[in-house]
């Protein structure tokens, strides 16, 4: 029997993300130049030597399909063990035929748990920013026995939390939920290590009482019946992305040094699915500050705090400030545009002038020409 097995969150997107999930789920959404959100928990996976992984998905997951393929990037492309992709299945005794919480996913899923042939489970959500080092998380699950692990970080997140408060062996027996900004405690990042057994547990508690939340129903019961929950706390950069401006600002942030060096340190690399592009083109006028631009791009124009995808096409007088432009994206000439994000396969035609804000970038969904 294996020792773990993990199992990713990829089939959530917030409505608040609008039209950059019309056609994918948060899980897919393209991330520093080159990256997608799910690369990070499947690298962190990979990188804790985890060689069999489910992704749960649900609707719109057909960009999630073309990244994955067969798991090769990540070493997951196996007879034995490798990537499970998990569509919507055994949803029969749910109420709706939408996941409602994490838990409710799980149920769907309790067939094939049941056949997973590991002694712990590692859950992860598909639509963080962070890179942990999950060999540590299971190092000190492992050495302490616990049955539930969870994964934490000392700075609250930007929207409603759980918090654990800790004891002072770095266990936990109470837990607060929805918290919102700073509180007492740690602050969940909603990854946990878990023995096979004790999730079945909860998840047939949970189908026999129609809970829906891992964290608010599953490990609020498992506390009042008198257990602990071992804690791990992570101290990089962690974010989720559930508006528009989380989006532009996780992608932002990684123009920063230190925090590119937080999310691919050369110890626990961040894989992807390649794509094969000749070098990027610079123009003789030409000019890129302080921006991410990945191969097979043509940039004729300016770029200042720019993130661009590959096969982005910048033509003559173009002004790019603060912006983010996906795969294919066209910008012409004379063009200016500030805190926009272009989405793949975009036209923008010369002279356009487009203006966001930090906090409500303009989005400009797939294959528009404007």
């Amino acid at each position: 029997m294996s020792t773990l097995h993990g199992i990713i969150f990829a089939y959530h997107a917030k409505s608040e993300l609008g039209e950059l999930v019309r056609h994918r789920t948060s899980a897919s959404l393209p991330f520093c130049s080159r990256y997608r959100l799910i690369d990070l928990a499947l690298s962190s996976l990979i990188n804790a030597g985890v060689r069999d992984v489910g992704v749960i998905m649900q609707c719109d997951y057909q960009s999630l399909l073309d990244h994955l393929g067969s798991g090769k990037a990540w070493d997951l492309s196996r007879t034995s063990g490798g990537l499970h992709l998990l569509p919507p299945f055994g949803m029969a005794g749910l109420r709706t035929g939408e996941y409602r919480g994490s838990l409710e996913a799980l149920s769907a899923m309790h067939l094939y748990l049941s056949e997973v042939n590991a002694e712990h489970i590692i859950l992860c959500r598909g639509d963080l920013v962070s890179n942990v080092d999950l060999s540590a998380a299971v190092r000190r699950h492992l050495s302490t026995g616990a049955d539930i692990t969870e994964v934490c970080s000392a700075e609250p997140p930007a929207e409603e939390n759980n918090c654990f408060l800790p004891d002072a062996d770095g266990f936990s027996g109470r837990q607060l939920c929805h918290v919102h900004g700073r509180s007492e405690g740690v602050y969940s990042l909603e990854i946990s290590v878990i023995r096979k057994r004790v999730l079945m547990e909860l998840i047939g508690w949970a189908r026999a009482c129609g809970k829906i939340s891992l964290h608010r129903d599953a490990y609020q019961h498992h506390l009042q019946n008198g257990g602990r929950i071992c804690l791990y706390l992570h101290e990089g950069y962690a974010k989720r992305v559930s508006s528009v401006a989380d989006y532009f600002q996780v992608n932002m942030d990684m123009l920063l040094p230190q925090n590119r060096a937080c999310i691919f340190p050369a110890g626990r690399p961040v894989r992807t699915r390649g794509r094969a592009e000749v070098s990027t083109y610079y123009g003789e006028k030409a000019r890129s500050e302080n921006s991410l631009v990945a191969n097979g791009c043509y940039i004729e124009g300016e770029l200042e705090n720019c993130i661009l995808f590959s096969g982005v096409r910048v033509e003559k007088g173009v002004h790019l400030k603060n912006c983010i432009l996906m795969q294919d994206a066209v910008v012409g000439q004379d063009a200016s545009l500030s805190c926009v994000i272009s989405d793949k396969d975009t036209v923008i035609s010369s002279g356009v002038t487009l203006c966001g804000s930090p906090l409500l970038p303009l989005v400009i969904p797939k294959n528009t020409r404007l």
